[in-house]
């Protein structure tokens, strides 16, 4: 369904019964507007109709009449007019009925977007419709014939595959009449608006027919230069007469003069979150917004567009709660409009173009259809070269076949793409086949490494560190240095250290793996990790980042072995204060790799005496009494930091998150539950923050130009308004003024009833979905110091600097350390490099969260469908018309259930109280005798699935 937004009308039409049949007229157009209904198409060309049998003369009414024939159904040769003046009047009243169509639809459009008086329009339309009426050029015979050609095709296409293709949701004539009717406004009514009779240009984004993108505005150069192109086309192609969909992108040289201008803006967006399609915000332009009439496909195309500005446009409350930049003054009528923009170039494209999906045979054609697995992507035609050679002959045998397709070329006159065959992936459904359609389409690199990398690696297996190396550090290893990790990692970059002082404080130390030594800046290695810029975690398996040499072996610091290092080691009073901070390059030699549950354990039962047995292989240097003290020392200090942080005004919003067990040699899942989040994560948590604190504000100083930092802007006004208003509703004593308020509301506020935890969660997924996407940038390109701030640690600088085995910002952030300490060379990127890395690592962080989130859905469904059904309770989340949102507890997973599907379900009565939806469902009884059951739902309810 197109959307488009809804204005009071205030016009005023004249008295008497003519100026009711217009407003009546007027209503339908915007229904037609709104809805795209074939029963309003049909009866508004029936008023058209009626509007020239009164108006036109004799010659147009006999077009008309030949009209009529056409919507009664005569044969195709009834449209093959042997006499000239028949084909003129044919013509004629073709673009007469098409006038006043577009005369209703663009009245509605202008009144509400501009405010122009309607009377000015039927004047225009008016003007319009007697033009159409005039004689004209006498077409050349082969344009004659082909014209009968257009029309038979356009005949024969309803209701076919590739009727489909063409949109034609009309009657054959009320297609041709739409053809005719986008000539007209390009020839006529565009030449109007230049001349002032219609006011200022307004673009609106309307279409034809929803989940198809809109290419772009046009200005007026581009408008002339399109319509020579329409020309020359229908003059040598013979395919004058296939409509174009969408618009063109602007020119290069347009968008530049635009820019100048300043009627452009140019921005790099994020990633258009699929669930609020509706709107998306512009970044540093707070006063303008770009609304998505339906689900577009640009967001899969690019992130960097150029957004080109209206005037003025209906008012949302998003617009207000951002648009505080925009003042008007005047009447609050005028204060409350909201400049909006649209798409109208994209400079960079980011997505892959390719998707995993399904092929389908069409008769008759020499491609076939390729339906994506994801809505948002468009089907495409591929050329039946492309597929399998046996798929013509048995196209059944591949319904249920996975491939990867990518997109080559989208022509602006066809709803569908083109493109062409990648790869066969196998039966959907199987984990393989499945997870590496996923990985394809976010565009993750899981080839394996060349032997040009690898010759970056070192060569002389078994590694030793060099002596040389050795003198230029700060020897730890007599220390007792351990890793606290899950049981089944294999890359720790990360390891730490307490010992107690006699003044009784405490040193304690982070030691992070110095990736950067291994990793020469500028080398093919370095490229190719820059590249990949994260390891991606999914179920079964990693997608390393580096060669796994480096990930498991060099790097990894591994108990038992001498390691490189980068080290900060503070002095902490036992509160946690800090005292002292040191900064360097170390080597390390790890003690004992414990598990998170090894850790807790230790903290569960301080006084027990723990036996080498129910430990992994300890060093023989330091007893398993001393390392107990030091994680029993490092979790009340902990304890300290965390406290003092959330005091501060600090967030969490930790959700469920599902792991599996899974077969070790198939990698089935086996069982999946809920993954519990211990005391002794929070300690490796609050010691790693610190860390990347520390080093944040140490690259910053030195480099406040090229520092590379991480920040975390608030959340959306709007959003946090409507989960406001949503838990006063619900009785819900909820504070989101602040990232304080929310984190003590959340935590004290929800009762201690047995579903205090279930609402706690339901509660926690609803507030992260109006935060913002934290994000990587350079200090450089941001002026405003207070834009690096943190929300949800609520801290002014952080950055990334514990996790270089998985992840390149934090080996940048290793060289700019270094170069401060003069311990390395300075960086060679520059300020724009810096900018552009920052930005790539965000785009391939987003994409590895999505696919890690894809890998545990699928996962969980082929465990469903291999164990299931499974029962567990859930709470309801939100409730829709139809259907409602629940947060099945057990395993953390949110799902909509439809209620159409619903086993024995008699009824559905929905309604709303206030602005409260409440669901009612009737429920059979297996005897007949007995009453139907009800079940009232509401958002706070829990309820049984």
């Amino acid at each position: 369904m197109a959307f488009s937004p809804k204005v009071k009308r205030t016009t005023k039409y004249g008295d008497g019964a003519q100026n009711l049949l217009r407003s009546q007229k007027d209503a339908y157009a915007r229904l037609l507007n709104q809805h795209q209904n074939g029963k309003f198409r049909s009866y508004l060309q029936e008023l058209a109709t009626q509007q020239v049998e009164e108006s036109m003369s004799t010659s147009v009414s006999r077009s008309v009449n030949v009209v009529s024939r056409r919507k009664k159904g005569n044969s195709e040769s009834s449209y093959s007019v042997d006499s000239l003046s028949s084909q003129q009047s044919r013509q004629m009243a073709d673009a007469s009925i098409c006038s006043y169509t577009d005369k209703t639809s663009y009245q509605v459009t202008c009144t509400e977007d501009q405010g122009i008086k309607p009377g000015m329009l039927e004047k225009h339309a008016r003007m319009e419709l007697h033009k159409a009426a005039a004689p004209k050029k006498v077409p050349s015979k082969p344009q004659h014939k082909r014209n009968e050609k257009d029309i038979k095709i356009s005949s024969n296409l309803v209701g076919s595959e590739e009727g489909d293709s063409q949109q034609l949701s009309c009657s054959c004539g009320e297609e041709q009449a739409k053809d005719k009717s986008k000539k007209k406004r390009l020839k006529g009514n565009l030449a109007k608006k230049d001349e002032g009779e219609c006011g200022p240009e307004v673009d609106v984004i309307t279409g034809k027919s929803p989940n198809k993108n809109i290419k772009a505005p046009q200005t007026q150069a581009s408008k002339e230069s399109l319509l020579q192109n329409n020309k020359d086309k229908g003059t040598k192609s013979g395919r004058g007469s296939r409509k174009q969909l969408f618009e063109e992108y602007m020119r290069t040289e347009d968008v530049s003069a635009g820019l100048e201008r300043g009627e452009l803006i140019k921005e790099v967006s994020g990633d258009i979150n699929e669930r609020t399609l509706a709107n998306q915000m512009v970044p540093k332009a707070p006063d303008v917004i770009v609304e998505a009439r339906y689900n577009e496909d640009d967001e899969v195309i690019g992130k960097m567009k150029n957004v080109c500005l209206h005037d003025k446009a209906p008012v949302t409350t998003q617009s207000v709660k951002h648009g505080s930049a925009f003042n008007i003054s005047g009447s609050s009528s005028e204060r409350a409009m909201q400049r909006t923009g649209k798409v109208v170039i994209i400079f960079e494209q980011k997505h892959s173009r390719a998707a995993s999906g399904f092929l389908k045979f069409l008769p008759n054609k020499n491609f076939a259809m390729f339906s994506p697995v994801d809505h948002r992507i468009p089907r495409v035609n591929v050329p039946l070269v492309d597929c399998p050679a046996d798929f013509v002959s048995r196209p059944g045998d591949y319904e249920n076949v996975l491939f990867i397709c990518r997109i080559t070329h989208w022509p602006a006159d066809n709803n569908f793409a083109e493109g062409r065959l990648a790869k066969t992936l196998g039966q959907a459904g199987e984990i393989e086949p499945e997870t590496e359609g996923i990985m394809t389409e976010y565009d993750v690199d899981f080839s394996e490494f060349s032997e040009e990398v690898l010759n970056c690696l070192p060569q002389d297996l078994p590694w030793s560190i060099p002596a040389h190396e050795l003198s230029r550090r700060r020897d730890l290893r007599k220390e007792c240095v351990f890793t606290i990790d899950p049981a089944t990692a294999r890359d720790l970059d990360d390891a730490l250290s307490c010992k107690q002082l006699s003044d009784g404080n405490f040193e304690v130390g982070v030691h992070i793996a110095d990736v950067s030594y291994f990793v020469e800046e500028g080398s093919v290695l370095d490229q190719i990790a820059g590249k990949r810029a994260t390891s991606v975690y999914l179920v079964q398996k990693v997608i390393p980042m580096l060669p796994r040499l480096l990930c498991e072996e060099l790097c990894s610091l591994n108990p038992l072995t001498d390691r490189l290092t980068f080290s900060v080691i503070w002095k902490l009073s036992p509160e946690g204060k800090i005292l002292s901070e040191w900064f360097g390059r170390t080597v390390i030699c790890s003690c004992i790799k414990m598990s998170y549950d090894h850790a807790q354990s230790m903290i569960e039962a301080p006084d027990k005496h723990f036996s080498a047995e129910e430990l992994p292989p300890c060093s023989t240097n330091h007893r398993i009494h001393e390392i107990k003290e030091a994680i029993l020392n490092l979790h009340n200090i902990a304890k300290q930091l965390r406290a003092q942080r959330f005091e501060s005004g600090a967030l969490q919003l930790n959700q469920l998150k599902l792991s599996f067990s899974l077969d070790k040699e198939s990698s089935m899942p086996q069982g999946c539950y809920v993954y519990q989040y211990q005391d002794s994560n929070k300690l490796v948590e609050e010691f790693m923050l610190l860390a990347n604190m520390a080093a944040a504000h140490q690259i910053y100083r030195t480099y406040p130009e090229l520092a590379i930092l991480r920040r975390h802007p608030p959340p959306q006004s709007k959003m946090v308004d409507d989960l406001q208003e949503f838990c006063d509703q619900m009785g819900l004593d909820i504070d989101l003024n602040s990232s304080r308020g929310l984190h003590r509301s959340l935590n004290e506020n929800l009762g201690n009833d047995e579903y205090a935890a279930a609402r706690r969660e339901v509660l926690t997924h609803m507030c992260s979905r109006a935060m913002q996407m934290a994000s990587y940038f350079c200090t450089g390109a941001l002026k405003d110091e207070n834009s690096f701030h943190h929300y949800a640690l609520n801290v002014p600088l952080y950055t990334h600097f514990t996790s270089p085995i998985r992840r390149y910002v934090d080996v940048i952030v290793h060289r700019l350390l270094a170069a401060s300490l003069n311990c390395g060379p300075p960086l060679s990127l520059s300020l724009e490099e810096v900018h552009k890395l920052a930005s790539h690592c965000n785009d391939r962080k987003t994409a590895s969260k999505r696919v890690q989130e894809l890998s545990s859905e699928l996962f969980f469904a082929v465990f469903v469908k291999e164990c299931g059904p499974l029962d567990s309770e859930a709470m309801v989340m939100g409730v829709l018309d139809q259907s409602f949102d629940v947060l099945v507890l057990r395993y953390g997973v949110q799902k909509r259930i439809y209620c159409n599907s619903l086993e024995g379900l008699k009824a559905v009565h929905f309604r709303k109280v206030g602005k409260r939806p409440e669901m009612t469902l009737v429920w059979e009884q297996a005897d007949p005798s007995k009453e139907s059951t009800q079940q009232v739902y509401y958002p706070k309810q829990l309820s049984v699935c």
